[in-house]
Order: structure tokens, then C-alpha cells, then sequence
């Protein structure tokens, strides 16, 4: 990144730049430039040469720097991890242990890498051998579509002493393919992985100018909804592929991405520590594929429990896609359909460059078998006997070959004649002319394809793409199952795992409140409705321990439609209501009844049959029970006032008949104002 040099420190700073007003900017101090030069310099570099994959070849490069290494050193035979760590190190800068690790990651994508031995485990986590125990070495796709030296532009190395690929002449959608991550200053990139298969169709369908779309694709494989995934932007829902054996067991067989067993058995047993669901015992029996095996225990449901995985485990996963990318030595933003766009050019351009290429090469062979054709049937060789000098020698070749121009492909060039003369004698003596002109032969009917291919290009892309899928296809099926799957809130599947009590000599209530009153059975989102009384309510969540007092007359579940039977007393009289409390706040209080030092009298879920009302003994009182139906009031809010009972002091209102109720005596039926 270039930026003007700061100046020495004997240097006179420069005039500040005067403002239009007259007022002088304030100068940069050196130190500020340099700092902002060199920040601005490490992010660039961290961007381009460390986090962000090319679009080109959809590598970062410690993978790009691993494969050439390889490319370099291959003879088809296995190769010591250790010994292409040390091959790569000259071209990379970051040591060891960085490329150790990436060759890893390469091996267990499986495309590009071929390994031999411990390259561990994606699915359970397990990490590969030491890199001197284990072998690599490149696949065929790799040898076939990554590399073409003729074609590769190359730079010098960190340390100046070899040279590196700029980018690889790729002609696969690698980007696409591997999928990865990447952090770097500023920005990061994720980019899921796709099915070869499937990419390459839209590349052909890109050719035949048909639509196409194309879905990631894990090596855990799961079950994805894509409801929110639009071209790589978005997010996709992955589930792991969970299944009920029986009654008593459920199987995962296959695991999101990001996660192991290792991780996903952790998040389970975290889920019910915490009481979000219920297991007996989880096993695994995870080889080369994944099963867990979660054992459901008694008076719990199968389905409930899968439900249960997908809401509080890492059963299921959202992983969110950005396609970030270096093009043109910039870092852009690009969508699937993009990238796979850019990727088909780049094929066409690199296939049409290389057929003119061996165009050119069979052209240069037909040339010389043709040169060496004439040289022996014309015995030009014999001229040579008589010359004395080098000089010459080429001049009786140059002689030789004036009245053969017509037969020739091109006129006698230097580098022609150097090569005849490195025609050994005993190939000239048993010189085999039929062989020749078959040779010549086989040579014509290629070039002639080449330059049919050179016609069509697209025609030859798109053949070559149906080639591959041919070939490597059926090595590379789609592992990812696509669909919708139904949404599963997490309150409606929570295990009810708390006991919510009240504690009325502490004046404590929660799960730990050790009480015996209003004992629930409560999931961790649960609320609570309390009712005290002297009219106050509030809903709160569920806690461990809750200091509340000792007038707590209710604790239950909040129903915003459920209806209750209040009667409550004021310093004027007694007041009954049917009520349902509606939506509240968290927290926040509120008053069931509407004047102050009020006292709640009944409170009951639901709507009595009937009530009896018994009143405090008074002079002249004739009546001193009475019974009430509740079921005559209409329903009202919370906060209303309600019907009023009597205006004489109410002894109490109970919905069953209470201790030294008198059943002879005559009772009147109240009926409400």
C-alpha cells in the first residue's frame, strides 16, 4: 500500500493548509501517519494474504502455498505430512503448526487431498496423528483441474528465494466447494459448502443460459431449511438427523455443522442439568458414522423429547452465510449465483487457453516429425559428411531442406535445425517410416480436434463439465437432506422439572423456597401469578428464591383469560366480582381492589356453584348467614369495583360450607345489587 514517506526527523514540517476563513488546520504529527500507514497496511495484508479466500481459485493461501508444494513433489506416491510441512514452509511465513493444520482441514474435505492414516475425526472432534505419522498426497481431480505450469503467473516468495502462484489456473468451483471461514480486520467471510454435483449442473446450465439453484451442503448431512436463505445471503436452519427406535430410545445419526458428538452429548447433558428436558442415559456408539443413542426415561414421551433436542441442544443449528471474497485484489461481496457466474468465465477463458496452447504444441510436433521425415527420407544427412565447419553444416541443412519448402508446415527455423542435429545416427539407420506417417497421423486427427474444440468452446465446456460429473460424481452425493421443517418453540416442549413452593413461615416461594403450599410443576418459562391479601397482584418469573411475605393467598400460573371469584372488604361494606386478570407487566403491581387498607375475602379459580357468607354478630341482627351464586355476576376487570354484598361486617366468604355453619337455620339467598 503506498502512501507518502514520513518525513526525517530533521525535516521542516510542512505549511498547515490555511482554511477559507483564515483559521490554520492543526498539522499531523509523523507518528499519526505512521501509525495510520501501518495499520491500514496490516489490515490489507491480513484481507488479501492470511483470512480472505480468491475468488479466482477459491483458496486462502497456506492452501494455495500447500497444494503447489505438492504439486511439486508429486510422483503419484504417498508423501510424509511432515515432509510437505517442510516443502510449503520456504513458500509460507507462519510456520509449521498453521500448515500442519490446513492440510488437515484440505484432507477431510476430501476433494483435493488424498490421506493415509490418523487425519482425525470431523464428526467427533477427535484431532489427526502427529504430521510424521500420517501420509498425503494430491487427489486426481486436484492433478487434473488445479494446475497448468504454462498458465500459472508467479511472484516471488517472503523471502525472495522462490517463486509462488499468484492464484492457481483452477478450473473447478473450488470456493463453493470447500466452504470456510475467515476473520480479518474489519470484516469476515462465511462461506458454506455446496454439492460438486450440483455446482457443476449450474455451471452447465449457466452455459445453456438455463436457470439454476443451488443449496449448501454438509459433510455432517442433517436435515436444512433454506426458508431464510436467499443466493448466500441469509441464514440456514440445520437439524441433525434424529429418529425414534421404540419407546425407550432415540437415535441421532447424523450432526449439524460446528458441532461434534462430543459437543452435541455436552449440550444435552447441559440442557438437563438445567431441567430444559429429561434423558436416562446417553451412549455413543459413534465409529465411522454417528449414533447416539439418548434413552428416554419413564412418563416422558418420545416425541416430546426429540422436540425438545431441536429447541435446547445443538440438534439444530442456524448458521448465517456472507460471501466475502478477494477479486481483483479487493475484497467484494458476492452472492452464489455471482460467484458461480465469475467461476464459469474463468472456465471457458482457462479451457480456450489451453487448447491454443496444445494447438500450439501439436502444431510443434508435427512440425519436427515432419522435419525429421524429410531429413531422413531426403538424406539430407549425407550432405553433412562434406561440411568442415558448424557454420557449415547448418548452411547444407538450410540447402538441403530449399526444395522441400512445400512440404513443410513452416519455413527451417535455428531451433529446427539444433534439433535435427540431435537426431542420433542409429534412430536415422532403423528408421521406421510406416511408424512415422502413423505417428503423424494420430498427431493430424488431434490437432484437427483442437481446433474443432477451439470453434466451440462452450460446446467443449460444457462436455468437459459432463465428463467430470461422469467421473467423480458418485464420489461426491448430496449429504444435507433440503426442506421446511416445523418451527418448535421452546416453551411449548419444556420439560415441567421445577417444583415451585411457598414457604409461609419464611415468606419465601420459588423452586428452592421449601415450602409445601402451592406446590407446580414448572418449566424454566413458566410465570408466576401472585395474589396477597390485601388486593395486590403481580406476575414474575420463575426464580430459585423469592422473598414474597407471609400474605400470599394465591401462586399459579398466569391465563390472562382465566376467570376468578373475588370478594374483598372496605371500611363501607363487602364487594364480590368475577374477574380475569388480562395482560400484564412483569413485575409491575397491581390492585385488585380499588380503594386503599382493602381485604381480600374469597379468592378462587374458576366460578363457585356457590358461596356462604356468614357476618359478624351485631345488635338487632336478624340475619346472620347467607348464600350467594357467583355465577349471576357478569365478568369484569381486574381493577373493577364489583357487586356489593352488604354493607354489615363480614365474617367470612368461603365456597364450601364453613365450621359451625348452621344448616337449620334459615338461610336467605343473596342477590346482588
Amino acid at each position: 500500500m503506498s502512501s507518502p514517506a514520513d518525513p526525517a526527523p530533521g525535516d521542516a514540517s510542512p505549511s498547515p493548509a490555511q482554511h477559507p476563513h483564515g483559521t490554520a488546520h492543526k498539522p499531523v504529527h509523523p507518528l499519526h501517519r505512521r501509525m495510520d500507514r501501518s495499520f491500514l497496511e496490516y489490515a490489507s495484508y491480513v484481507i488479501r494474504d492470511r483470512a480472505i479466500p480468491n475468488l479466482a481459485d477459491g483458496l486462502k493461501p497456506v492452501q494455495r502455498r500447500i497444494l503447489w508444494a505438492m504439486h511439486r513433489m508429486d510422483d503419484g506416491k504417498l508423501h510424509k505430512v511432515a515432509n510437505v510441512v517442510g516443502q510449503t514452509m520456504p513458500y509460507h511465513p507462519h510456520g509449521d503448526a498453521s500448515i500442519g493444520d490446513a492440510i488437515v482441514v484440505l484432507a477431510n474435505k476430501r476433494y483435493l487431498i488424498e490421506g493415509q492414516g490418523n487425519f482425525g475425526n470431523i464428526l467427533t472432534g477427535d484431532p489427526a496423528a502427529a504430521a510424521r505419522y500420517i501420509e498425503a498426497r494430491l487427489s486426481d481431480l486436484a492433478r487434473t483441474e488445479l494446475f497448468n505450469d504454462e498458465l500459472t503467473e508467479f511472484v516471488p516468495t517472503y523471502d525472495g528465494r522462490n517463486k509462488e502462484p499468484v492464484v492457481l489456473p483452477c478450473k473447478l468451483p473450488l470456493l463453493l466447494m470447500l466452504g470456510t471461514e475467515g476473520i480479518a480486520v474489519g470484516l469476515s467471510a462465511r462461506i458454506l459448502p455446496h454439492n460438486f454435483c450440483e455446482l457443476l449442473e449450474a455451471q452447465i446450465a449457466i452455459l445453456e443460459n438455463r436457470p439454476f439453484k443451488v443449496l449448501p451442503d454438509f459433510p455432517g448431512g442433517g436435515h436444512m431449511d433454506a426458508k431464510e436463505y436467499a443466493d448466500g445471503k441469509g441464514s440456514v436452519r440445520v437439524r441433525a438427523k434424529v429418529r425414534i427406535k421404540d419407546d425407550d430410545t432415540v437415535l441421532i445419526t447424523e450432526i449439524p455443522p460446528g458441532t461434534t458428538t462430543e459437543s452435541l452429548i455436552g449440550s444435552i447433558e447441559d440442557a438437563a442439568k438445567k431441567g430444559r428436558l429429561k434423558v436416562r442415559a446417553i451412549n455413543d456408539f459413534t465409529s465411522e458414522k454417528v449414533e447416539i443413542a439418548v434413552e428416554v426415561p419413564k412418563g416422558v414421551n418420545a416425541r416430546q423429547l426429540v422436540d425438545a433436542l431441536f429447541a435446547f441442544t445443538q440438534c439444530e443449528q442456524s448458521i448465517t452465510s456472507r460471501i466475502v471474497v478477494i477479486r481483483d485484489q479487493r475484497p467484494v461481496e458476492m452472492t452464489v449465483s455471482e460467484v458461480l457466474q465469475a467461476n464459469t468465465e474463468q472456465l471457458v477463458v482457462l479451457l480456450r487457453r489451453e487448447l491454443e496452447l496444445k494447438k500450439g504444441h501439436l502444431e510443434l510436433e508435427l512440425h519436427h516429425k515432419t522435419l525429421v521425415q524429410l531429413f531422413i527420407e531426403k538424406r539430407i544427412y549425407q550432405r553433412l559428411e562434406s561440411a568442415k565447419t558448424a557454420e557449415a553444416v547448418v548452411r547444407e541443412v538450410y540447402e538441403g531442406f530449399k526444395p522441400l519448402r512445400k512440404q513443410m508446415l513452416r519455413d527451417l527455423t535455428d531451433e529446427d535445425v539444433e534439433m535435427l542435429l540431435r537426431v542420433p545416427i542409429r534412430r536415422i539407420s532403423l528408421f521406421d517410416l510406416q511408424q512415422h506417417r502413423d505417428d503423424m497421423e494420430k498427431i493430424g486427427a488431434e490437432l484437427a480436434q483442437t481446433l474443432k474444440h477451439l470453434k466451440n468452446v462452450k460446446g467443449y465446456t460444457i462436455a468437459r463439465l459432463k465428463g467430470l460429473l461422469e467421473k467423480h460424481g458418485v464420489n461426491f452425493p448430496r449429504l444435507t437432506r433440503a426442506g421446511r421443517f416445523d418451527e418448535v418453540e421452546a416453551k411449548d416442549v419444556a420439560f415441567k422439572s421445577f417444583k415451585f413452593t411457598y414457604d409461609r413461615e419464611s415468606g419465601y416461594v420459588g423452586s428452592k423456597a421449601g415450602g409445601d403450599e402451592f406446590t407446580i410443576m414448572c418449566s424454566q418459562f413458566d410465570k408466576m401469578l401472585l395474589v396477597f391479601k390485601d388486593g395486590r397482584y403481580k406476575v414474575i418469573e420463575l426464580s430459585e428464591k423469592l422473598f414474597v411475605g407471609q400474605d400470599l393467598i394465591f401462586a399459579g400460573a398466569p391465563d390472562r383469560d382465566r376467570v376468578f371469584t373475588v370478594a374483598y372488604s372496605t371500611k363501607e361494606a363487602t364487594w364480590m366480582k368475577r374477574i380475569t386478570f388480562g395482560g400484564t407487566i412483569l413485575n409491575k403491581e397491581y390492585q385488585l381492589c380499588p380503594e386503599p387498607k382493602s381485604k381480600i375475602l374469597l379468592f378462587e379459580p374458576d366460578t363457585p356453584e356457590q358461596v356462604y357468607i356468614r357476618y359478624k354478630p351485631a345488635p338487632y341482627q336478624r340475619v346472620t348467614q347467607q348464600t350467594a351464586k357467583p355465577s349471576e355476576l357478569a365478568l369484569k376487570p381486574a381493577k373493577a369495583r364489583g357487586n356489593q354484598v352488604s354493607i354489615k361486617d363480614v365474617a367470612s366468604i368461603t365456597s364450601k360450607p364453613p365450621r359451625g355453619w348452621d344448616a337449620q337455620e334459615g338461610t336467605t339467598a343473596l342477590k346482588f345489587l
